[in-house]
């Protein structure tokens, strides 16, 4: 019987991000020779152990691997390569052989910590290396056009104060938030609390009482109800899931449904939502 092959060892990639939101991948591969590529591929679904499977040609990226040192080749992603939201499972292509999927070596992302993004260009693209629950490398990818960031969240007594900035648009008249009920939400609906501005930050109040039980996300109306509905996330860090690491104190309500306890949190794609849980009698 032939012994089946030794499988090839995972290639290291260190990664270094800059605050214009683009990236830089050092590969150690040694021995090396010949024309290399770095290959990010979207997953067709963000569910649990799904197929990295790309389901069409905007959910490949191909990027050189050029030799900067001895066994070390270098990709560099920038801020102006368009990468469309999604998660990014990261491969190098070698002149030797098949893709080889990428594990994290050292990840520098210090200037994504508290970035301000200009702007100029309309949108703000994020993109986080991380590593996934089997120790491979990945690239989570946002593109937000416009966007509106959460930069803080004041849990008060019976409601939630959000602060943030938009980026992409402006502010008019008539700018409001509006939490919209997921469908099972007791009672469903629209709430559009008033929204206070100063040029491009806002401030507004969420009273935890107006809100039946069930799941509600939170978005902004930056121009008013002629405008765009924009999402409310929190983006702009090196946090790539906020969800286990960003954590807020729920509040007792006494509500027309009867007593709840409510909160906010930050889904799977650190966009903001709230909680309403009833409370037995």
């Amino acid at each position: 019987m032939t012994p089946s092959a030794t499988p090839a060892a995972p290639l290291r990639a260190d990664c270094i991000g800059d605050s214009a939101g683009g990236l830089t991948f050092d590969v150690a591969a040694r021995g090396t020779t010949g024309a290399a590529l770095l290959v990010l591929r979207r997953r067709a679904t963000d569910a649990v152990g799904a197929a990295d499977v790309p389901d069409g040609a905007d959910d490949t990226v191909s990027l050189p691997l050029a030799p900067v040192a001895e066994d070390r080749l270098r990709a560099a992603l920038p801020s102006s390569v368009a990468l469309p939201e999604g998660r990014w499972d990261a491969y190098a292509l070698l002149s030797d052989g098949e893709p080889r999927r990428l594990v994290p070596g050292v990840t520098d992302l210090r200037s994504l910590a508290d970035r301000t993004p200009g702007g100029l260009l309309g949108h703000v693209a994020v993109r986080i290396p991380y590593a996934t629950g089997q120790g491979n490398l990945t690239v989570r990818s946002w593109l937000r056009a416009p966007h509106a960031e959460t930069t803080d969240l004041c849990p008060e007594d019976g409601g939630l104060t959000v602060r943030g900035r938009v980026y992409g648009t402006r502010f008019a008249p008539g700018a409001h938030a509006e939490l919209r009920a997921r469908p099972g939400a007791g009672g469903g609906g629209v709430r559009r609390p008033a929204v206070a501005v100063e040029q491009t930050e806002f401030v507004f109040t969420v009273p935890y009482a107006g809100l039946a039980p069930g799941v509600w996300d939170v978005w902004l109306r930056p121009a008013g109800k002629s405008g765009p509905l924009v999402r409310l996330a929190r983006l702009l860090d090196d946090i790539a899931d906020k969800h286990p690491v960003l954590t807020y104190p729920r509040a007792r309500v006494e509500t027309p449904h009867g007593p709840v306890t409510a909160g906010p949190y930050y889904t799977r794609d650190n966009d903001l939502s709230l909680t309403v849980d009833p409370l037995e009698p």
